[in-house]
């Protein structure tokens, strides 16, 4: 179990489902004193605010000066904008971090931006989420048992990577090292973003003709469970979708084959094909269902 103390301060960036359930999930487990954030949107903080999820809002330069810990919460176009706000104020011994699906493009806009604090950054990535967003979607418990990805840079020092560890850990998560950013863009193309981008582009399909419109309205659980994570915030994911292009656009050429080849089965009427794809996909997601303890 996580031996982490009571950190005095807490600045988050963004105070939605991810950043509002870090910060409430260290309150309830006792390791933080105060919680200062910061988000462009008035109503948000407001709620923030509210629901107890921070303590007071303040400026990205106030976070930055009174911090001992910063957890950037934006989505990932915003990233770099926050970081230059941050750069100048920021102590030497802040440690900044954040929760981005995608770590090559954010790693190098860091070190351009941070330049010799690039230490103090340690990047994580928290695999849990909702089809829901803002401040009143966060819970404390978002992230018990789930996996939170830590992909520490050469510059990190190993107190650093402890803490942040530590501080997810007291949140109820799982942390792994993963050390290039590459194998984590490249993962979670396949396991995250690729899948989100399959199901948003059914509901495109499905509501671009009025028949299939209507055909909405006959779906049952099998589509609810399917097409669930197209309901996500599409700043956020276009976000990401940009941000992971090459690991997507690979992604996109490489299912271009299987589904080209899933469709000669159906023309040809391949009945033993067909069975034998089907088996092997059932396979594959009943030993993964066992990884996965469903």
């Amino acid at each position: 179990m996580a031996m982490v103390e009571k950190i005095d301060v807490l600045g988050v960036i963004g105070v939605g489902l991810i950043g509002g359930s870090f910060a409430l999930g260290l309150k309830h487990a006792g390791k933080v004193q105060q919680v200062l954030g910061y988000g462009r949107d008035e109503k948000s903080i407001a709620q923030a605010r509210a629901l107890g999820l921070i303590d007071k809002s303040v400026s990205i330069a106030e976070i930055a000066q009174q911090a001992d810990v910063i957890v950037i919460a934006t989505p990932v176009k915003a990233f770099p904008n926050v970081l230059r706000e941050l750069a100048p104020h920021l102590r030497a011994e802040t440690i900044v971090s954040d929760v981005g699906s995608t770590k090559a493009e954010v790693i190098r806009q860091a070190r351009e931006i941070l330049g010799d604090k690039i230490g103090q950054f340690v990047p994580a990535h928290p695999i849990a989420g909702s089809h829901t967003s803002g401040p009143t979607a966060a819970i404390p418990d978002l992230f018990q048992d789930r996996n939170v990805i830590i992909t520490p840079l050469a510059e990190n020092s190993a107190a650093s990577v402890e803490l942040m560890t530590e501080l997810w850990q007291c949140c109820g998560a799982k942390v792994q090292l993963l050390a290039q950013s590459k194998d984590h863009d490249d993962i979670f193309a396949a396991v995250s973003h690729f899948p989100h981008f399959l199901a948003a582009s059914y509901m495109s399909f499905m509501e671009s003709d009025p028949v299939r419109q209507q055909a909405l309205k006959m779906g049952g659980t099998g589509f609810r469970d399917f097409t669930r994570i197209a309901a996500g915030s599409p700043e956020m994911w276009r976000d990401i979708f940009l941000s992971n292009q090459e690991a997507m656009l690979e992604q996109m050429t490489a299912f271009e084959k299987e589904f080209a080849y899933i469709r000669g089965l159906l023309e040809n009427k391949d009945a033993e094909g067909l069975y034998d794809w089907l088996d092997k996909a059932a396979k594959t997601r009943k030993e993964w269902k066992l990884l996965d303890s469903e």
